[in-house]
């Protein structure tokens, strides 16, 4: 207690309730190769659909590893993605698509890779010769947005002056006076005195082109009336916001809509995607519960699909944050509508792209994850899995499947799946933080209505995750009660016995699929080489469980006095957590030691702290042996039972 110097009570509070905590033993991650989505950003996904919304549809390209991702998140919901792209300042980078005008601006090479570089990088004075805005992410998606801008009340809505003649059977209205250039292409133009309503489907000098007929009788009218193309779809005309108002500022409102021109998104042309009303040009516009509309700023915020780069010509006193008599509505300030162009998918991405994708997994004390995914990884990225994350971190198992061409059409003699999947291994390490399937499986693609081959590992995660669910992940997730795959049409490469015999030796587990009871993960070995309780599953994810939640619980410990209390209450915390582990079958014995026979005078003045805890695992069935014994009539059973 704290000393005192005048009479008084005080009261302290000291916990000792501290317990070993769950952890989580569930979480995967992947990095893959997709059409949309963040770059080297780690993404947690619960399901297909929010796989489907943050990294886009699969193409032929992305298939392996986007289904992968989907596979795993079919038997658990919690998985962190990363997406990896080429990118390398070359012609062969993924692009993001942009609302540039010109050709000199289209010459532009620009990859926003994630929200982070776009803080950095471009949040505050944007980037030049790109346009107003660009894709929030690289690829070819982007190509398939339009965006929509309208800047003032005249851009909104207005009277185009002159003489227009609308003619039957004409999709042209001609105009005497160049009143073309307040028009765009979307506007809607109220056709002749019955005030029909007509989208524009391209301006020039002379002439506004409809995209449908003007249904009545050739007539020629002083003055036409536009509305801007999605005057429905907002509130009001842009006019003054209540916060500039205050300061004595005005017309400082404009509306952004983003708009699926392709239907890429969305499955229907021209969706609008995002409607962003009643924004602000001036830098220190709230609303009214004080959230920021600064319009870049905004979008920056809360739009999927773009962000800001530049103001659109003939915008004034934008950006201004004091906005004291300021009239934000000035010059030239007419709606734009622009689709984006310029977007690339670029070359799939190299060995050293995926690595700094994983690399995002290294630090544990960044994001807690159990299953590391190797997709469709070559031996170099799954040698960095193993030895750079896994094995580094010590607190997940990597999942590794062959190269499809070794299972997929392999074209070389009969029975050379097995060879080649087993060099494959042979050029991988040693390790009980990784396991590897024998295969691919053929799956049908519901986006694109075809069938695809999909590595296995992506399964193999997720019946783990699935025996977390229904038992511990210290029982196998291997086996007819738990290593069910599912969505498979069938398997690239299903391994005879023969064939699983030599898989088996290698510590390959072999994926098989047996008539009438479905595709089975048949083995649950590591890749560890060396005989040993750690070349099982169960037992290396035993570990991870019980290293992990101990180390959690045990940094409580530091920085308290090396003395038999502090021992005594990291034996009563670890104990009963391993009673009840003992109580679900994932340990047959265990011991404690934490007294003064480990933490000696000289281990408590280098002020260290020993706790040894002694584990005996449960082995998991891998072989079964039934004798059937035929005895003459007449003969006890008790003279043959153990003869044999």
């Amino acid at each position: 207690m704290a000393f005192q110097v005048s009479p008084g009570v005080n009261v302290s509070e000291i916990d000792l309730t501290t317990i070993i905590p769950a952890v989580s033993s569930s979480t995967g991650a992947v990095v893959a190769h997709t059409k949309w989505g963040p770059v080297n950003q780690r993404v947690l996904v619960d399901n297909e659909t929010t796989l489907l919304n943050n990294f886009g549809f699969p193409n032929t390209n992305t298939a392996p590893d986007w289904f992968t991702a989907a596979n795993f998140l079919s038997y658990g919901n919690s998985l962190y993605v990363v997406r990896a792209v080429r990118a390398n300042t070359t012609n062969t980078d993924s692009v993001c698509a942009r609302n540039a005008t010109t050709n000199s601006a289209n010459t532009k090479v620009l990859i926003v890779k994630n929200d982070e570089q776009y803080d950095n990088l471009y949040a505050n004075s944007g980037l030049t010769g790109v346009g107003s805005f660009v894709a929030r992410y690289a690829g070819d998606l982007g190509n398939s947005l339009r965006v929509a801008v309208c800047p003032t009340a005249n851009a909104y809505e207005s009277t185009l002056t002159g003489n227009f003649t609308f003619t039957n059977n004409s999709i042209t209205v001609t105009t005497a006076s160049n009143q073309s250039a307040k028009v765009i292409a979307g506007d809607i133009i109220l056709c002749g005195p019955d005030k029909q309503q007509n989208k524009v489907a391209s301006v020039n000098s002379t002439a506004i082109v409809l995209q449908t007929k003007y249904s009545g009788n050739t007539v020629t009218i002083s003055g036409a009336s536009r509305r801007w193309e999605f005057y429905s779809n907002v509130p009001n005309a842009p006019g003054t916001s209540t916060s500039v108002s205050r300061n004595g500022g005005s017309n400082d409102e404009v509306h952004v809509v983003v708009v699926d021109e392709d239907g890429r998104f969305s499955g229907v042309a021209n969706t609008i995607l995002e409607v962003f009303p009643n924004l602000s040009k001036a830098a220190a516009a709230t609303d009214e519960v004080g959230n920021n509309v600064y319009y870049k700023n905004y979008i920056h915020q809360n739009s999927k699909y773009i962000y800001w780069m530049a103001h659109p010509s003939g915008w004034t006193n934008v950006g201004y944050a004091y906005t004291t008599g300021r009239n934000f509505g000035l010059g030239t300030q007419v709606a734009t509508n622009t689709s984006f162009t310029q977007g690339k998918d670029g070359w799939v991405p190299r060995e050293a792209d995926y690595i700094v994708g994983y690399n995002m997994f290294k630090n544990a004390e960044q994001v807690d994850i159990s299953i590391v995914l190797g997709a469709s990884s070559t031996a170099t990225r799954a040698i960095h899995i193993i030895n750079n994350i896994c094995e580094y971190r010590k607190d997940c198992i990597a999942v590794i499947s062959p190269r499809q061409a070794d299972v997929v059409n392999n074209s070389g003699y009969a029975g050379s799946e097995v060879d080649d999947i087993v060099a494959y291994r042979d050029s991988l390490p040693s390790t009980s933080y990784a396991t590897m399937d024998s295969g691919w499986k053929y799956q049908y693609d519901r986006y694109n209505d075809l069938y695809r081959y999909v590595p296995l590992n992506g399964d193999i995660g997720g019946t783990m995750v699935r025996t977390d669910l229904e038992r511990d992940p210290w029982w196998s997730p291997a086996g007819f009660n738990r290593g069910q795959i599912k969505n498979v049409i069938r398997l690239a490469y299903s391994p005879g016995k023969a064939d699983r015999d030599a898989l088996y030796k290698k510590g390959i587990n072999p994926v098989v699929t047996f008539p009438g009871e479905g595709t089975i993960l048949y083995g649950d070995k590591t890749l560890l080489a060396k005989p040993s309780a750690f070349d099982r599953i169960n037992v290396r994810r035993l570990f991870i469980v019980l290293e992990k939640a101990i180390s959690t619980a045990a940094k409580y410990t530091l920085f308290e006095f090396n003395d038999a209390f502090t021992r005594a209450q990291f034996r009563s915390m670890v104990e009963p957590f391993l009673r009840d582990v003992q109580g679900r079958r994932g340990i047959t014995d265990f011991k404690v030691v934490c007294d003064d026979s480990n933490n000696t005078p000289e281990v408590i003045d280098r002020n260290e702290f020993v706790g040894d805890i002694y584990i005996k695992p449960a082995r998991s069935i891998n072989f079964i042996q039934l004798n059937f014994v035929a005895v003459r009539t007449g003969v006890d059973f008790s003279e043959v039972i153990g003869k044999f």
